[in-house]
């Protein structure tokens, strides 16, 4: 007791423990954009007087690929109404924006992604009939990109070809054909804090199934993804050389989107991220617990990839709560409550 009491001392000192959830974008919103209501139709000009658009917004918005379910989501929406959709994250900025432009665009969807048609937000902020999207779900929307009518839409979204490539250069290089790859996605960071998501394993846990798939489905390679320092370590000391990881910035004790240690440093955040969930829609299975990363990876795969999904049920919806259990059921037994596998 004296030993769990110890660190359970240590682990409230940590200062990461205390910091905000929300990671905060560096550009403001567009004061022009300040107080308006959503869905109510304003007038900017008198251009496309037959036309209709819904400017898709969400600031601070989220992780990438949580963006991306939620502009799948607002496009559909527009399609039932007849509304042209647009995504703009310039005048919205998110958490990945820079103050400079990147790939000649302010706008954070484009640094990525092609935009949903062929207008251009300043038309758009000429035109005479646009409404505006809620910058958060509204009710009877997908979370999930793997619901079924998120899914069949997962067409829209179009990567940049410069990110393509990017990710084709690093397999290419690291994997062959004959390989077969185990992609781990383990998550870490602010997961073990997110309010109703999914508890991520320890270390220890992690090692555990990653062995027992690697004896069971005879995997050769390991391409592994994860935001902390430590958990790279430790799994590249108990793997050795058949663990291959994409080269992005991780962080030890600090929130990635709370530090800015090199040039275009949101930016790259998101690039990263791409990346690396391209090449985990190569691999041959896929370790993880459910994320919108590895849900990308999946509708992104064009084969049929081996799912080891890992459960250690649900954090709770209560914010102070949320930020304390999974560290307690870290430091308790199994058997009264600590971290462990339940089967589905």
């Amino acid at each position: 007791m004296k030993k769990l009491l110890r660190k359970f001392i240590l682990f409230l000192f940590n200062e990461s423990f205390f910091f905000d959830d929300q990671a905060k974008p560096i550009k403001k919103l567009n004061n022009k954009f300040l107080n308006l209501k959503p869905f109510k139709k304003y007038s900017f000009g008198q251009k496309n007087k037959n036309k209709s658009f819904l400017v898709i917004n969400r600031s601070p918005g989220a992780g990438i690929f949580s963006n991306v379910t939620f502009v799948i989501n607002y496009f559909l929406y527009s399609k039932k109404r007849d509304l042209i959709p647009m995504v703009d994250m310039e005048n919205f900025p998110t958490i990945y924006n820079e103050k400079n432009k990147i790939n000649y665009t302010l706008n954070a969807w484009e640094y990525y992604f092609q935009n949903l048609n062929k207008y251009k937000l300043k038309d758009i902020y000429k035109s005479k009939n646009v409404y505006f999207t809620d910058s958060n779900f509204i009710k009877g929307m997908h979370l999930d990109i793997n619901t079924n009518n998120l899914r069949k839409n997962f067409r829209i979204i179009k990567i940049k070809k410069q990110l393509l490539k990017k990710e084709k250069n690093y397999y290419d290089k690291n994997f062959l054909k004959t390989d077969k790859i185990l992609g781990v996605h383990f998550r870490g960071s602010t997961y073990k804090t997110a309010r109703g998501h999914a508890f991520p394993p320890t270390i220890k846990i992690m090692k555990e199934e990653i062995k027992k798939v690697l004896n069971e489905y005879n995997y050769n390679k390991i391409f592994l993804v994860t935001e902390e320092t430590e958990y790279l370590r430790e799994i590249k000391k108990e793997f050795g050389n058949i663990c291959y990881y994409y080269n992005s910035f991780r962080m030890n004790k600090l929130d990635s989107f709370k530090i800015y240690p090199r040039k275009n440093h949101r930016y790259k955040l998101g690039e990263e991220t791409i990346i690396e969930t391209l090449t985990l829609s190569k691999c041959d299975g896929l370790i993880f617990i459910k994320s919108n990363v590895i849900s990308a990876a999946i509708n992104l795969s064009k084969k049929k990839q081996n799912k080891h999904e890992l459960f250690l049920g649900y954090n709770s919806r209560n914010k102070f709560i949320a930020r304390w259990l999974w560290y307690i059921k870290r430091l308790l037994p199994k058997y009264i409550g600590g971290l462990k596998i339940i089967e589905k």
